[in-house]
């Protein structure tokens, strides 16, 4: 291992519990079981745990049939209008509903 660098932390005495297990079970010094520890968590920075992609699948499965299938002109034509609103200035007051 090149140009390593002494640091100190604090640790709660269950991490350290399973720190010294680890190493104990690996046969390797409690530094090494860190490194590796370290960079396994930052190879999965950013990417889902298991629970959470199985959350997100389920999520999926059960919102992707309540999505109308409806034909494409329908839409279009729905967005024309809403376009079409929009242009006209949106909403407008009534006359006499403001003070």
């Amino acid at each position: 291992m090149a140009n390593s660098t002494k640091v100190t932390f604090t640790l709660d005495s269950k991490t350290i519990r399973r720190l010294n297990d680890a190493a104990e079970r690996l046969c390797i010094p409690k530094s090494e079981v860190v490194r590796e520890a370290i960079q396994d968590y930052h190879v999965r920075i950013g990417k889902l745990s298991e629970d959470e992609r199985r959350r997100l699948l389920a999520d999926f499965d059960r919102l992707v049939p309540l999505i109308p299938s409806r034909p494409i002109t329908g839409v279009k034509k729905e967005l024309a209008e809403i376009r079409a609103l929009r242009k006209r200035g949106g909403r407008k007051s009534v006359e006499g509903s403001r003070p």
